[in-house]
Parts: C-alpha cells; sequence; structure tokens
C-alpha cells in the first residue's frame, strides 16, 4: 500500500509540487495511521517484511547497527557484571545484529514479535546458552530473568501499548529493566504503535522514578540526542 502511495505522490509531485503537502498530510492522518492503529503490534512484522527501517545492515533499523550500539556493547558487561545478572531476556532482539558481537556469561533469550527473526535468530545463533522465542511483550508471558533488555522499542508503541508492556514485565516477576529513555524531553506525546518518537519514562504519563543508572548511548542522529539506557528495578516501577 505504501508504494502506491508513493508512486501518486511523485506523480502529483510532477504535475502539481504544491498539492504534495496536502497530499501526505491527508494520506497519512485518514489512511495510512488508521490502518496502524487497527494492526497494532501486527505493524511490526510489516515493517519487516517492507524493510520499513530502511537500513542496508541491519533489518532491526539503524539503531541496531554495529556503529551505534558500540557504547552499549561496552556498558553491557559491566552492568551484567555489577547486578549480579545470570540471566537475560532481550526483547525485542531483532535481528541479532550487535549482540552477536557480545560473549556475556548469562543465559540469552532473545524474544522477537516477528516469527521470521525468531526462526533466522535460532537457525544461525541458538545454542545450549542462547535460545530464542517469539513473544509479543504486550501480552506473552515473559519468562523470568534477571535483566530485560528492552532497547530502541517503547518509543515506537502508544501510550496503551507501554502501559500494557510495562504491566507484562511487572508480571514476569523479573529483576530489572534496562530500557530506552529521552533524558532531555519536556513532555511526551502519544503516537499511533509503528510511529516513533522521543520518550522520557520518568514524565506522565508513565512517570517512573529516578533510574539506578543512565547510560548515555551517545547516539549520533540529530533527532535523538539525547538517547539513554536507564537500568529500573522492576519491583519500583
Amino acid at each position: 500500500m505504501n508504494k502506491y502511495f508513493h508512486s501518486i505522490k511523485k506523480t502529483v509531485k510532477g504535475r502539481v509540487p504544491w498539492l504534495v503537502p496536502i497530499y501526505s498530510y491527508f494520506c497519512w492522518n485518514f489512511v495510512i495511521r488508521p490502518r496502524w492503529r487497527k494492526m497494532g503490534m501486527a505493524i511490526f512484522t510489516e515493517h519487516y517484511r517492507r524493510n520499513g527501517w530502511g537500513n542496508g545492515e541491519s533489518v532491526s533499523g539503524e539503531g541496531s547497527t554495529v556503529e551505534q550500539t558500540a557504547v552499549i556493547r561496552a556498558a553491557l558487561p559491566n552492568i551484567v557484571r555489577d547486578f549480579q545478572i545470570r540471566t537475560l531476556l532481550d526483547i525485542p532482539c531483532g535481528d541479532f545484529n550487535w549482540m552477536k558481537l557480545l560473549e556475556l556469561p548469562v543465559q540469552y533469550t532473545g524474544a522477537d514479535i516477528v516469527a521470521e527473526i525468531v526462526a533466522e535468530n535460532q537457525r544461525r545463533f541458538g545454542n545450549p546458552a542462547r535460545a530464542f522465542a517469539r513473544l509479543d511483550l504486550t501480552v506473552d508471558a515473559l519468562p523470568a530473568a534477571d535483566l530485560i533488555l528492552c532497547r530502541d522499542c517503547l518509543f515506537h508503541l502508544s501510550y496503551e501499548h507501554i502501559s500494557q508492556a510495562l504491566a507484562n514485565i511487572k508480571r514476569s516477576g523479573s529483576r530489572f529493566l534496562l530500557t530506552t529513555t529521552h533524558t532531555r524531553l519536556s513532555q511526551n506525546k502519544n503516537i499511533v504503535t509503528g510511529e516513533w518518537r522521543r520518550l522520557n519514562l520518568q514524565l506522565p504519563p508513565f512517570s517512573l522514578p529516578a533510574p539506578l543508572l543512565l547510560v548515555d548511548e551517545k547516539c549520533p542522529n540529530p533527532a535523538s540526542p539525547d538517547k539513554h539506557l536507564g537500568l529500573w528495578r522492576i519491583s519500583d516501577l
């Protein structure tokens, strides 16, 4: 469907360029967003199948490239050591592009909502200390883990889906949550699941307490200069 709209947009741009902003606004707000709202979490499978994140290195997007994960790859072993992490649930694990470079002393479970990603990861990377499972963060029972890593996920979710995800994480009986937050954002806004915006989890409507630690990812994307990973004790959420 998106290819169809892009084709029309190209035609409009060539013939009546002043109509392009009007056409884009109409398509996004009255066609694409309502469709995504109906799809819910299934939109992520469509993004994967269409390479919607548009990155040549990783189907999980630019945030999963080796370059953009340098800081977290350096920090994660220290977090595992300092907080005595023995079991790790990585959800969503995406295509395992950067995590494959780490050898952590943990029992690792990578979970994702996209069945094709899970199957490919299990085929390529599964071993006795590393398993992959198809799980929806918002509704499926999550395995208890010392640490849940939920990187580059919640900022793609609506308020409703974030609330469901946090409640589901609490139900898991896990100890710590390491997740993305934007520390200098002064006000959150709601979106349709599948879109993106910066998200500060310490602000309403979530109002999480101060994290135990913050890892500045040094994100090179100018749209996300304050991107951090925050570590919370799940019992405090």
